[in-house]
């Protein structure tokens, strides 16, 4: 398991109610599914994150499945929300 740190932007900055916050997982999917958990109290963030795309380390997800997407230590995984057009 790797620690690292999730960063918000935009719309889903102002869902999870913070910037950025430790992750402690093995992959995407486990990082977002402990997400999802600590902000259980924000409803509106779980429906944010359906919409953004992710970058681990710089390098964009795309398509990939995210059980798929390795983190690895000192990671950093970038949550972006779409930022022109379109509804949340």
């Amino acid at each position: 398991m790797a620690s690292g740190t999730i960063r918000y932007w935009a719309a889903a900055k102002a869902a999870a109610g913070t910037a950025e916050e430790p992750y402690e997982a093995s992959t995407l999917a486990e990082a977002l599914h402990r997400a999802r958990e600590t902000h259980t109290q924000r409803p509106e963030f779980a429906r944010v994150l359906l919409r953004c795309s992710f970058l681990v380390d710089g390098d964009p997800v795309g398509a990939r499945e995210h059980a798929a997407v390795p983190l690895r230590e000192g990671g950093t995984v970038e949550v972006l929300p779409p930022f022109a057009g379109g509804a949340l």
